[in-house]
């Protein structure tokens, strides 16, 4: 029934056309955030999931950067542990040197000069091989203690309980029994040569349980980073916004919105018309 008090159609148009602004404006905010939710009632479960996946990447970064930091420590204590290795090498050559009857005492006081020092620098290396100011080959009673029993744990997950335990053993001249031996004698000597041989058995043993523990974290990196990638993948399906898909949906909303403002100006118009009735 023809009005000129209340215009039906015009509000009809009207709703239409808050409703067709409103999907336009959406659509706009999608492209714009690269997001296919830009606010919960997009898609709550989406929102919900997909944020989850977001934190895990989040921890699975900060795990990748945990994992390459224990693979550099433990790479500059094996790089202390050879350089110790050098030395002892050098000792048993000392100390193999004095046991022979081409030398006499006095020699032997001058190979024994040379195989103090060694000792010291043992210990020189062990407690300056450091990370963050704490030593790695060494008992360390004012920091982190690298050689402890508990060892040290890395946090390489997204879960706290995915840890990777790190334990250096120490390799300093005490922990490694070399630090009270002599060459001055041929009995001294072939005593240290013993000693030195099972330092250089302890050594080798440390050095294999550095390399196997950086083999460990350098794998479990690359798991990570596998893992970063296929949690981005899936984030992306759930969150990121199809750029064509929403460009033609924008298209639409644009025809309807066009189409809408001209229904409302011709339903505006019909009052107008209805009163050439009365003339």
């Amino acid at each position: 029934m023809p009005s000129i008090v209340t215009n039906t159609a015009a509000n009809s148009a009207l709703r239409y056309l808050n409703v067709n602004s409103q999907a336009q404006t959406d659509s706009v905010s999608k492209i714009a955030s690269g997001s296919r939710i830009t606010k919960a009632s997009d898609d709550a479960s989406g929102l919900a999931i997909g944020t989850k996946i977001q934190s895990d990447v989040t921890a699975l970064q900060q795990a990748s950067t945990n994992a390459s930091n224990g693979s550099s420590i433990l790479q500059a204590a094996d790089g202390g542990m050879a350089r110790i290795s050098d030395i002892l090498q050098r000792m048993k050559s000392l100390a193999t040197q004095s046991l022979s009857g081409t030398v006499g005492d006095n020699e032997r006081a001058y190979i024994d000069a040379e195989y103090q020092q060694l000792i010291e620098e043992i210990d020189s290396i062990a407690t300056g091989t450091r990370f963050n100011d704490d030593s790695l080959l060494t008992a360390n009673t004012t920091g982190t203690d690298w050689t402890a029993a508990a060892g040290v744990d890395f946090v390489v997950g997204s879960s706290t309980t995915d840890k990777i335990n790190v334990k250096i053993t120490a390799v300093d001249a005490t922990s490694l029994a070399v630090d009270t031996g002599d060459v001055t004698t041929a009995a001294t000597a072939t005593t240290a040569v013993a000693a030195l041989d099972t330092a250089i058995s302890t050594l080798s043993k440390a050095r294999a349980d550095v390399g196997a523990l950086i083999s460990r974290f350098d794998y479990h990196g690359e798991m990570i980073d596998t893992s970063i990638e296929n949690q981005s993948a899936i984030k992306s399906d759930i969150m990121d916004v199809d750029v064509a898909e929403e460009q033609t949906k924008l298209s639409n909303e644009d025809v309807l919105v066009q189409a809408a403002i001209a229904a409302l100006s011709k339903a505006n118009e019909m009052p107008t018309n209805l009163l050439q009735l009365l003339r």
